[in-house]
């Protein structure tokens, strides 16, 4: 019932991008579903499309008029990589601006649609026992990983020239870092969290020297889940001289009061041992107390899942049963689904 529902409500306008007559269709139809449903014209224009089409496809909707309402209005959407550097980046802007509003254009990152990391903010602000924590004195350092068991095979198109810093780091986890390290907004609206995110982002810097603080590789041919499988330049598509990274690391200060003096220790990969995209918080082992809590204490460590399985757990130590202090690293745990008696909602990625 689901299914037939939304399939009696979907419209196919074929025709390429440099094709004016599809746009020209894709008016026409907008215009009777109007007609039909009793809408009043608003229109979001979602550009799931490779970059370099953002602004031939723009340009076709402005000559249509497409970007003009009569009434209601019009939004566009985009997503990254939002261009390969600065320069492209505000060209790419320009070019949008030029076409709608700055108000209607939409600039987004899917990874900020997860309920783990919506909690990150939840989690430090509405509780607390982590605020007064959540700083140099407290926290030795943080790991933001996202690691994928999968290669690259079918998106040689995509991926080879991106690389893997393009890809996740420069988008999907510098949000991570940002939700992390921001102060507390004044609201939790769009425009205030994004002020506190461009003052951490603006304070960030690579620690050096990059030798010994950044690393880029390639995957080569090996084995997975029992298979053998090839190596980055031996998918289709890929040149054998491509030096493309399919891993990427490199390690983030910010220059804050709060983190002066914290590694931010960023990476991501493909065809590594386990998927797993999370946030580990270490906060530093204890510095007082007696010589033998001491020598056995563990690090405590805030871990935010994202995914594959979401949810949020603190590894703490705690004494193992018998004679003695010997101390033992324990986690407590929760996760969405079993919390919530559901699943959390899944962006793609």
């Amino acid at each position: 019932m689901i299914w037939e529902g939304l399939i009696a409500r979907l419209s196919l306008v074929e025709g390429s991008f440099d094709d004016l007559d599809a746009f020209a269709r894709l008016a026409a139809v907008l215009v009777d579903l109007d007609h039909r449903r009793g809408k009043v014209g608003n229109y979001v224009f979602y550009l799931s499309v490779p970059p370099s089409a953002f602004a031939t496809v723009c340009n076709q909707l402005a000559e249509i008029g497409l970007n003009r309402p009569q009434r209601g209005w019009r939004r566009v959407v985009v997503e990254k990589p939002f261009g390969h550097d600065l320069s492209s980046s505000r060209e790419l802007g320009q070019v949008l601006e030029q076409v709608f509003p700055p108000s209607s254009i939409y600039r987004i990152d899917h990874y900020l649609g997860k309920e783990t990391v919506q909690n990150i903010l939840a989690l430090r602000f509405a509780n607390g026992m982590f605020e007064p924590l959540w700083n140099n004195r407290h926290i030795d350092h943080v790991q933001i990983t996202m690691a994928e068991t999968v290669g690259v095979a079918g998106r040689a198109g995509y991926y080879d020239g991106v690389g893997a810093a393009r890809d996740v780091i420069q988008n999907h986890l510098l949000q991570l870092l940002a939700l992390v390290a921001m102060e507390e907004p004044v609201a939790f609206d769009a425009d205030s969290i994004a002020a506190e995110k461009i003052k951490i982002l603006s304070a960030a810097e690579l620690l050096g020297p990059l030798a010994q603080t950044s690393a880029r590789g390639q995957y080569g041919p090996g084995m997975a889940n029992g298979h053998p499988v090839v190596g980055l330049t031996g998918e289709a598509g890929f040149p054998l001289e491509s030096t493309t990274e399919t891993f990427a690391a490199l390690t983030v200060g910010i220059g804050t009061r709060r983190w002066a003096g914290v590694p931010f220790y960023i990476r991501t990969g493909k065809r590594l041992a386990r998927k797993a995209t999370e946030i580990a918080v270490t906060f530093a082992p204890p510095s007082h107390g007696s010589a033998a809590v001491r020598t056995t204490a563990v690090s405590n460590v805030l871990v935010f899942r994202v995914q594959p399985d979401d949810g949020i757990e603190l590894h703490i130590g705690a004494k193992r049963p018998g004679g003695g202090m010997d101390i033992q690293p324990v986690s407590l745990g929760m996760d969405f689904r079993s919390v919530f008696d559901q699943a959390p909602k899944r962006t793609s990625g």
